[in-house]
């Protein structure tokens, strides 16, 4: 079984806010083994988190050696106050608020820096992602930073200017990366970045009712056609699923991810051995210096 490079603990795959709601108080250790005990009974001996507000992923961490699990954490994600975020981490205003932050992951344990780009994929609107990427500069500036202080840096990111403002950044993977145009996947291709699609946040919800099949079915087919390309042109790709998104089980969903790779790409050695490969530069880079 490979990793799982990105999950998050607090959530559950069912409903967000009642699942947030019980480590409102304190952080629930029972809930907490459940998840790892379902990444065991998996197979999975590895784990991305990708970050909270409340501290559940550090606790897993912790945790987690008692599964024979290694865990890591950026302990919260990065975004800027006003855009997409707030549901994993903590906000900055400023560059220098920022930095401050990264201090702030460092003390807490972080192994690695996690950062909000962009929005998500639009639902209601076919390829567009929802509010305003922040600034290309911005976002170099970002990640600069974050590599300076010896840390990885995991963004969250999708849209053609996004992505492309996080490559040209340097950041060391790119999360979800929906509606890249084919110019971007040769960007991506190019680069050191390895990209985890999370394909099963929108597969797993075909025929689930939340949204019609038919809305959910281009954005399945656009995803699946950069995969192909990423692929072909030799891209860095890992398996992660967005573990605790809905419809996403802890443990079953990178079996789910690993089922959806395979059915696009073909189960062959070499896509299993490309697979293994991205994994394991997410394992070598996202730890703590």
């Amino acid at each position: 079984m490979f990793g799982e490079c990105h999950a998050h603990v607090i959530m559950d795959g069912k409903n967000y806010k009642k699942a947030v709601e019980l480590h409102t108080k304190h952080v629930q250790d029972e809930v907490i083994r459940k998840h790892l005990k379902a990444y065991q009974d998996g197979g999975v001996s590895f784990v991305r988190d990708g970050g909270d507000s409340l501290g559940v992923s550090r606790r897993a961490k912790e945790l987690a050696p008692e599964y024979g699990i290694d865990y890591r954490t950026p302990v919260f994600a990065i975004h800027k106050e006003g855009h997409y975020g707030s549901i994993v981490g903590r906000s900055f205003q400023n560059i220098k608020e920022y930095y401050r932050r990264v201090q702030e992951a460092r003390k807490e344990g972080a192994d690695f820096i996690k950062i909000m780009t962009t929005g998500l994929l639009d639902f209601a609107d076919h390829g567009k992602v929802t509010g305003t990427p922040l600034d290309a500069r911005e976002v170099k500036e970002m990640v600069h930073i974050a590599h300076e202080e010896g840390f990885a840096v995991m963004s969250h990111t999708n849209g053609v200017y996004g992505v492309r403002a996080a490559l040209e950044a340097g950041v060391d993977s790119v999360e979800h990366g929906n509606y890249m145009d084919e110019e971007t996947v040769l960007m991506l291709a190019q680069s050191n970045t390895v990209w985890v699609p999370t394909l099963v946040t929108v597969r797993n919800l075909l025929g689930c009712g939340r949204y019609a099949d038919s809305v959910i079915q281009p954005i399945m087919e656009h995803a699946a056609s950069n995969l192909c390309l990423a692929y072909k042109k030799g891209a860095r790709i890992a398996l992660g699923s967005d573990a605790g998104a809905y419809m996403v089980p802890h443990g079953k969903g990178v079996q789910d991810e690993l089922d959806a790779f395979l059915q696009i790409l073909g189960d062959t050695p070499q896509v299993r051995s490309r697979l293994e490969a991205g994994e394991y530069e997410i394992y070598r880079r996202f730890r703590r210096n």
